[in-house]
């Protein structure tokens, strides 16, 4: 069955002729790519001493604990059918480590397992997260 598709292919006729075979849909591929958080997850959390986080981070780990904590509420997401939500302490962590070290927003999302977008996002949701949630706790 040959047919001219160049006259048959308009927007209406597409989804018919994808039902009677004639055109074959294309495979849905996802496009989140496979990321490796070992670093963070097993390294950064399990291993590093307070001398460690004090040098990387400009805090200890326990201030860091508490500022997520404190910065719960604003950041707390809800995994998806697509892909699991980033944690608080990795949200806290990204913008942390981008203000402490001359990294790229490249370099910063290649170290944590995500996007140069998502570093980016990350840095403007905790540092509104500060501004709602704790510059009236610590500016008076």
């Amino acid at each position: 069955m040959d047919t001219d598709f160049s006259q048959s292919m308009s927007p209406g006729n597409a989804g018919i002729m994808v039902l009677m075979g004639q055109v074959h849909a294309e495979k849905r591929q996802f496009w989140v790519r496979e990321t490796s958080t070992d670093w963070w997850d097993r390294k950064v959390l399990q291993v590093w001493d307070d001398s460690q986080w004090l040098r990387n981070f400009r805090m200890h780990k326990g201030t860091f604990m508490e500022l997520c904590d404190l910065l719960s509420p604003a950041l707390k997401r809800m995994n998806t059918k697509m892909r699991a939500a980033l944690t608080v302490e990795k949200q806290v962590a990204i913008p942390l480590w981008k203000l402490a070290k001359p990294d790229s927003y490249r370099s910063v999302g290649n170290q944590f397992g995500v996007d140069k977008s998502t570093v980016g996002a990350a840095v403007m949701q905790v540092a509104n997260a500060i501004k709602d949630l704790l510059i009236s706790r610590v500016v008076t």
